[in-house]
Order: C-alpha cells, then sequence, then structure tokens
C-alpha cells in the first residue's frame, strides 16, 4: 500500500518526466492525480495513465501520435476534457516527453490566458447596486396574499 505522504511510482516517473519545464507539483484529486507547473493544472493521471492538457492548436498532433482523449461518465453520458494520453514513447524519457509537456504548458497557459480576458461584473457593480436592481425589477407571477384567519372569540 503507497504511503499517504507519497505518491506512487507511476506519479512520481511523470514527475520526473516534466520536470524539465519547471518545478511539478501533484496533487490528489478525484482517484487521480493533478499535475502543475508555475500553477498551471497542466496534466492528470488516471488509471495509471498520464493525460497531457491539450487545446485546438495541439489536439491533431496528440491525434495523429495515437493518444485518446480522457473520458469519463457523467450520469450516464460520456464527457471528454481537453486531456489526451502521453504518447507510449514519451514516457521512456524527459528528452522523449519535452514537446509534448510543452504542448500542455503552452495550452495551459492560453486557456488562463482566455479565461482572464473574460468580461466579469463591473467593479463599480457593489452589493448595494445589486440589491437595489433586485428591488426594481419586475416580478414573475402574481403576488397572493396570506389568507387572514378569523380568531376564535372575535366576531
Amino acid at each position: 500500500m503507497p504511503s499517504i505522504s507519497r505518491p506512487p511510482p507511476f506519479v512520481e516517473h511523470c514527475v520526473e518526466l516534466l520536470a524539465p519545464l519547471g518545478a511539478v507539483r501533484v496533487r490528489r484529486m478525484f482517484g487521480g492525480w493533478g499535475l502543475y507547473v508555475d500553477e498551471l493544472f497542466i496534466a492528470l493521471i488516471a488509471a495509471e495513465r498520464l493525460y497531457l492538457k491539450t487545446d485546438a492548436s495541439s489536439r491533431e498532433a496528440f491525434a495523429a501520435a495515437g493518444c485518446t482523449p480522457f473520458v469519463y461518465s457523467s450520469d450516464g453520458e460520456s464527457v471528454s476534457l481537453g486531456y489526451w494520453s502521453a504518447p507510449d514513447d514519451a514516457l521512456e524519457s524527459p528528452a522523449q516527453m519535452a514537446p509534448w509537456a510543452r504542448r500542455a504548458l503552452q495550452a495551459a497557459v492560453a486557456a488562463r490566458a482566455a479565461k482572464l480576458s473574460k468580461p466579469r461584473r463591473a467593479a463599480s457593480q457593489t452589493t448595494a447596486d445589486v440589491a437595489e436592481t433586485r428591488k426594481t425589477a419586475p416580478k414573475t407571477g402574481p403576488r397572493v396574499a396570506p389568507k387572514k384567519t378569523a380568531r376564535p372569540g372575535r366576531g
């Protein structure tokens, strides 16, 4: 049984493979492992298989190398995330993993940039503004006043 403080050997091997990118942080998640470089989630390990982050520009290279997407089942439906298995030969050494790891890091950087560029709620809109909007917004459906019941002894 593996130690709680140390990841299993395959996870440690994957950390070594990705180490040329920078300091790799490992985090236990969803029955697998997440791997981060510079606080960017670049890979996951599930069922003793390494999956690297992809995007539209890198997915074709992964598919051409015979890699497969990470897919899980949720409510009876298959869900595919933007992670694809690493090519088998890339698991042999950090040098062979390097081009694939760089693609994963680039995809993670692009995903973060896209997330940061999405417009947020205006900073000038305070909680009070939101509350005022709720007060003045039209209500949906009719409002029904509660029925008054007669009190015993009053006529």
